[in-house]
């Protein structure tokens, strides 16, 4: 019973999901990674091919006739290298720029947007050798040995079918101009890399759905892992709940004590209320006693007309309060204009039922 309970048998839960990717535990295939880039940056150069042809030959006569005929006084070999060196990058950098895309395009389709600290944290465990020994030996290690032996296998069994079909064509190409062999020799180049490419991408789409399964695998449960997650989850929503429930009451009983006392509640009108006591001469400013939205602020309003406490609706002053001004809490100087307004209104009522009284 006990092995039974520690096999893990159960799906990852979604914490457990969630804790795996905050420690950059994801599921990734470089080799997709990989495929994609070769054929980013093969589609380019069908797309630029003519001009990139172009551009290569007229440098490289370029090159050779100033190697021809280096003086030492006009042009030094330095400078021939350093204009190798512009040369090249300039060709380059459309490559590297897609490859770049490529490569955060496959991070954005596999993971999503992603930032884990935690991996670039030191680890002492890193520095230990024998978790490293024990994967050379294990069954990852050989999947990943026989992904290796089938990527060479297949590529090279495209290539030798490539160079046996194009084989005549090859071996004429030293008869044809310069522009022609480039032409030739690069247009078999990109031939053979497509195909390399596609192949690729077919292997790396099954390896990205072994690493998927192998990622789901590690990531599984025993039962007992299962419960105590859950038991800590409730656990949590519980005392969440138990502490809502408390400030609820804690707010509903300050609302009992305090509305009746209150000079004023202003309203939102439904959503919020919010209860204002002000004592002349003896407060400097008028204070918010009580405040609540939704069933709190319906108590609230109950509360003042049952004590008969002047309810009083203004939108923006009630929202204004409520975000800004906490309970027992003077109102800022910036209000006072729409509250004396308010109080004077209530002020004008109370003389009004007094002197209907008399």
């Amino acid at each position: 019973m006990a092995d039974s309970a520690q096999e893990r048998t159960e799906q990852a839960t979604p914490r457990r999901i969630k804790e795996a990717r905050q420690k950059g535990q994801v599921s990734r295939s470089p080799d997709l990674t990989g495929a994609l880039c070769l054929m980013a940056m093969v589609a380019l150069v069908y797309a630029i091919k003519g001009q990139f042809i172009l551009d290569l030959q007229r440098y490289l006569a370029g090159y050779f006739s100033d190697v021809a005929h280096i003086h030492f006084y006009e042009k030094s070999p330095v400078s021939l290298l350093n204009d190798a060196a512009t040369f090249s990058l300039k060709l380059l950098a459309p490559f590297f720029g897609v490859s770049l895309l490529a490569v955060i395009a496959s991070s954005l389709v596999q993971v999503g947007f992603l930032f884990s600290p935690e991996v670039l944290k030191p680890k002492a465990a890193h520095l230990n050798p024998m978790p490293g020994l024990q994967r050379m030996f294990s069954t990852r290690s050989l999947v990943e040995l026989v992904k290796s032996v089938l990527k060479f296998g297949i590529i090279g069994c495209i290539t030798y079918s490539l160079i046996k079909a194009n084989l005549g064509e090859l071996l004429l190409v030293l008869n044809r101009p310069p522009g022609g062999i480039y032409q030739t020799i690069i247009g078999f180049i990109l031939t053979v890399a497509w195909w390399g490419a596609l192949a690729y991408l077919a292997l790396s789409l099954f390896d990205y759905m072994y690493q998927r399964y192998d990622y789901r695998k590690s990531l599984k449960m025993s039962k007992q892992e299962v419960k105590e997650e859950f038991r800590q989850t409730e656990g949590d929503q519980q005392i969440k709940f138990r502490q809502r429930e408390m400030r609820r009451s804690m707010s509903l009983n300050r609302i009992i004590s305090e509305v009746p006392q209150s000079t004023v509640v202003v309203t939102n009108p439904t959503h919020l209320a919010v209860a204002l006591l002000y004592r002349q001469g003896e407060m400097s400013a008028p204070r918010v006693v009580a405040k609540g939205a939704g069933r709190l602020a319906e108590q609230i309003r109950k509360i003042a007309r049952e004590n008969k406490v002047p309810v009083m609706e203004n939108k923006e002053l009630a929202r204004f309060l409520y975000k800004n001004v906490d309970v027992d809490q003077e109102i800022p100087l910036e209000i006072y204009q729409a509250v004396a307004q308010i109080l004077a209104m209530v002020y004008r009522l109370k003389a009004k039922e007094h002197y209907r009284a008399i």
